[in-house]
């Protein structure tokens, strides 16, 4: 599986969700101004990388169950 290009597409999108999601909680407990202006953004950031991250999940089981393997 690891040499299919799909396949490395996705665990960079699901990482990158991860990467955003850390990012935000951490940057909610610190709280502060930094907090205060940017927090929405940091979940918008979160929400559209996840959409992305699951289309490819799928486009990927799609492709593969045609494909037969």
């Amino acid at each position: 599986m690891l040499d299919d290009p799909l396949f490395i597409v996705v665990a960079v999108a699901v990482l990158a969700v991860a990467g955003i999601l850390i990012f935000g909680i951490g940057t909610f407990a610190k709280g502060g101004e930094f907090n205060r202006r940017n927090a929405n953004k940091i979940m918008r950031w979160r929400l559209a990388a996840q959409f992305i991250a699951v289309l490819l999940i799928l486009l990927f089981v799609y492709v593969r169950r045609q494909s037969g393997g």
